[in-house]
């Protein structure tokens, strides 16, 4: 009987392209840096300059030479945390509608909406 890795369902990711998140658990931990990319159908995220990797690439006739590239790999979302502007420190958010009738996020420390 083989094995098969099961694909993880979509969560609902609250966090958008250019939030500055810190990193809070595995080897890239303590790091921060601003979202490049969310994979919503992986749960995973794209954060500039942590989880950097090395990929061998040949030559082609667009880039021109070959050899080792380095580039980010994704991040799963849940060793993500959003930096609140406002407070400036790592922490968890929850939604909330404005006065116009929008959807805004929220920082529990300081109560200062994040976005909107």
């Amino acid at each position: 009987m083989a094995k098969f890795k099961r694909a993880s369902e979509p969560v609902k990711i609250r966090l958008k392209k250019n939030d500055l998140v810190e990193v809070t658990t595995g080897k890239e931990q303590g790091k921060t840096g601003k979202i490049l990319r969310v994979f919503r159908e992986k749960n995973q995220v794209l954060i500039e300059k942590v989880n950097m990797i090395k990929r061998h690439t040949r030559p082609s006739p667009t880039t021109g030479k070959g050899g080792i590239v380095e580039k980010e790999a994704p991040v799963h979302v849940s060793k993500v945390k959003l930096i609140c502007p406002k407070c400036a420190t790592s922490t968890r958010f929850h939604m909330t509608t404005t006065g116009e009738g929008k959807k805004a996020r929220v920082c529990l420390k300081c109560k200062e909406l994040i976005d909107g």
